[in-house]
């Protein structure tokens, strides 16, 4: 088979088969009358064998030392190429990454593209004072997307440095809602400290429908501080389901003065809510140690209605002498 006829079949080019020729990877055996070269079957089998190996990232030398010696074992070598490919992938997603910021920016010029471009590489800076500057200045020197500010926060370890852009990311407003998507699927990490962050944006941030929805599903998160987060959170969007989890706060007396706060407020905008806190309230009382009775006391001052006032005047008459006083305390505060 004529050079010609082989590149044809195998999409070769006429020269790229001169080079194998040249560097002795592919040669033909044969020559017709004429001097021409002539490809045999094997020669052509050893062709795909090349090209075959070529499209798994072997050179030109790894390849023919590959055909040379039938006992080269392939495994360290893939090994290798396996390596290679995964880092240049990894570089490829950061720089696509990249773009697509530059991208969701809107730079209206090349001037706007190296401003966020700078504040890309701040907030990738391994000193936290820089990467705080920087969160700090996304809202003004060169507006960053919600999105990306989210994806930073739940990434970011020094807790300065993520107040700083939590506070971007609500100014940013999150006008699509991406950053609130953002921020939902990291409550769905396995990590632990990617739900934490998750959630103390979503609290501070979170407003969209979607981060609502991801804070109740996260009431249920086992780790106590994601918990604890996300049951004020919530508590505070109105979301009334979380009235057992607030008086469970307040009986553990973990941030309990905040969910007594929020059990008034869900208590104000619903009259049937009212009448739902006021019995979790009542019934916490029941085999409640002192401390407790004390905790549950000061969620019922806050009530309101006369329901919470009757509560208020039995507990005056608590066997404990400080629950007592403390109760008539309450009752004699002006409403």
């Amino acid at each position: 088979m004529l050079i010609g006829e082989v590149a044809r079949r195998s999409g070769l080019s006429a020269r790229m088969l001169r080079h194998y020729d040249a560097v002795g990877l592919v040669r033909p055996t044969g020559r017709t009358v004429g001097g021409y070269r002539e490809y045999s079957p094997a020669d052509v089998r050893r062709l795909l064998h090349v090209e075959g190996l070529r499209t798994l990232g072997l050179s030109l030398a790894q390849v023919g030392r590959a055909l040379a010696d039938p006992a080269f074992a392939p495994s360290e070598l893939v090994a290798d190429l396996v390596r290679a490919t995964e880092d240049r992938l990894a570089r490829d997603r950061d720089l696509l990454a990249r773009l697509r910021s530059v991208d969701a920016a809107e730079p209206g010029s090349w001037s706007e593209v190296l401003d966020v471009v700078g504040l890309l590489r701040a907030l990738a800076s391994p000193a936290a004072g820089r990467r705080q500057q920087a969160a700090l200045a996304a809202t003004a020197d060169a507006p960053l997307p919600a999105e990306l500010l989210a994806r930073t926060a739940l990434a970011e370890p020094d807790p300065h440095v993520a107040g700083a852009l939590r506070w971007a990311l609500a100014r940013s407003g999150d006008p699509d809602g991406t950053a609130a998507a953002a921020l939902a699927a990291g409550l769905r990490s396995a990590d632990v400290a990617v739900r934490r962050r998750a959630v103390a944006a979503l609290a501070e941030t979170g407003r969209a429908p979607d981060a609502t929805a991801a804070l109740v599903d996260a009431v249920d998160d086992p780790d106590p501080e994601v918990h604890r987060r996300a049951v004020l959170a919530a508590g505070r969007l109105g979301v009334t389901a979380t009235v057992p989890a607030l008086v469970a706060l307040v009986v553990a007396g973990v941030d309990d003065v905040a969910a007594a706060e929020v059990l008034a407020s869900l208590s104000d905008a619903d009259p049937a809510t009212s009448e739902q806190v006021l019995d979790a309230l009542d019934g916490a009382l029941d085999g409640a140690d002192p401390a407790t009775r004390i905790r549950l006391a000061q969620a019922l001052v806050e009530q309101p209605g006369p329901a919470a006032r009757e509560a208020l005047l039995r507990l005056t008459h608590d066997d404990d002498r400080t629950v007592a006083l403390v109760a008539t305390a309450f009752v004699g505060r002006p409403g």
